[in-house]
């Protein structure tokens, strides 16, 4: 199946062709930091393809945007549809608490509450109206 690349992170167990590569590579992993480079999360972890992993020092760290050609695409099923969800909503919600990070908010004044209310309760009246 050789094929469109998809959407970030593929199953585990998918063969992939990197930019620049001359061997498939298997995805093993995901978000995978270094000792030597704490702040950078590689997308994937990977292996040459058909070997496997046969040392630790040979495992291959990627990113998705590398990924010039999908050969296999792994299983997909309930647990691994169930796995990226989750593993989306951790990510979602570790970028979002990055980008808040040095950013102070505000408790909205009381006029501000109102105003918000009425506005909430005007727009609920509208489109209750129109259907």
């Amino acid at each position: 199946m050789k094929g469109k690349i998809g959407k970030k992170y593929l199953p585990i167990g998918t063969v992939v062709m990197l930019k620049g590569g001359s061997k498939r590579v298997m995805i093993t992993g995901f978000c995978v930091s270094t000792e030597n480079q704490k702040n950078k999360v590689w997308d994937y972890s990977g292996c040459m393809y058909p070997e496997g992993i046969i040392s630790h020092a040979q495992i291959l760290l990627f990113d998705h945007e590398q990924i010039v050609e999908v050969f296999h695409m792994g299983l997909v099923d309930d647990e691994e549809t169930t796995f990226k969800q989750r593993l989306e909503q951790i990510l979602d919600n570790k970028a979002t608490n990055k980008s808040s990070k040095g950013t102070t908010k505000k408790a909205p004044s009381k006029a501000a509450k109102k105003n918000t209310k009425k506005t909430t309760s005007k727009t609920a009246k509208k489109s209750v109206k129109k259907k």
